[in-house]
């Protein structure tokens, strides 16, 4: 399971090869809920430069916490 940071998390790579547990904590756009209240390890492999969020999952490990209908969600990491 894998991970791009965004500009605000990727801090010129210091987050590159770190693990984080993520979990879905609700919409961001229209789609309602869709959390499947499971969480996932993701290491990021990459930046995400522009991106507006924080972490751009990879599809397996997005459809662990989230529908994929759902496409962009609130989530929580560590």
């Amino acid at each position: 399971m894998i991970a791009a940071a965004g500009d605000a998390l990727w801090k010129n790579g210091a987050v590159c090869g770190k693990k984080f547990t993520v979990k879905c904590t609700g919409p961001r756009n229209g789609v309602r809920h869709p959390c499947t209240g499971k969480s996932v390890t993701v290491k990021v492999v990459d930046q995400c430069p522009g991106c507006p969020s924080t972490m751009d999952l990879s599809r397996e490990a997005f459809e662990i916490i989230a529908k994929p209908v759902a496409g962009i969600i609130n989530m929580d990491y560590k």
